[in-house]
């Protein structure tokens, strides 16, 4: 294979793996923040629960379903965890079947995205190596970098507007994307939409993309410095 057409593969496969490996990082970012956790920040912004959970029982329960999702174990063995929460002050469980049957689903995706993000890593790593290893491809590995960020920029603009103007849409694509019909819809009333309401989700929404935007925005202008020391 002539060696400009593997640098321009290469080159191209770096580009487009760039915004994927951002959007899977800061998802787990997200999830793994913990001290103050997400849920502390966020519901001290939205409405409290209009179904009876108090500020304090809101914010336990979310955060023990989000130990959940960072639990290493895989959806089916670490389910229990959820499976043994209780509505405050009862003996009924705090997640139905239904919503069980979700997290699980939800669990898989994550750890999946888990996954992937390591799966990006690494070809990443590797297409760097390749083209800053030899002086002759390094002004190349450069441009890339500047290129990845700019491209990562401009689809998460496109995306975040997409957000901004049409959120349900994106909620209900993103949500066939990732399950099955008919098993992330739930009540007003079922534990999982008082604890992670729409306005929750809306914010989540702006803040991964936002941190995905930004971390672009850095590697452009890392890639911009880097072709100016190199040139």
């Amino acid at each position: 294979m002539d060696n400009k057409y593997l640098i321009n593969i290469i080159r191209w496969i770096l580009i487009i793996v760039t915004p994927l490996f951002l959007t899977v990082f800061t998802v787990r970012v997200i999830i793994s923040w913990n001290s103050p956790s997400y849920p502390e920040w966020e519901y001290g912004r939205i409405a409290p629960d209009q179904y009876g959970f108090t500020p304090e029982e809101r914010l336990e329960l979310a955060e023990a379903t989000l130990a959940y999702l960072r639990h290493p174990d895989p959806a089916e063995k670490s389910i229990y965890l959820l499976e043994e929460l209780r509505l405050p002050g009862t003996d009924n469980p705090l997640y139905n079947e239904a919503e069980i049957g979700h997290m699980i689903d939800v669990k898989v995706v994550s750890d999946k995205f888990k996954q992937a993000m390591w799966l990006f890593a690494l070809t990443l790593a590797a297409g760097y190596i390749f083209l800053f290893a030899r002086s002759a491809t390094r002004l190349t590995g450069a441009k890339t970098v500047m290129q990845s960020g700019i491209f990562t920029v401009v689809i998460v603009f496109l995306v975040m507007l997409f957000i901004g103007i049409g959120w349900g849409l994106f909620f209900t694509l993103f949500h066939k994307l990732f399950f099955a019909a008919g098993t992330w819809i739930f009540s007003y009333s079922d534990s999982l939409i008082r604890l992670f309401p729409e306005q929750f989700w809306f914010d989540i929404a702006l803040l991964w993309t936002g941190g995905i935007l930004v971390q672009g925005g850095i590697l452009a202008l890392i890639g911009y410095g880097l072709q100016k020391r190199l040139a």
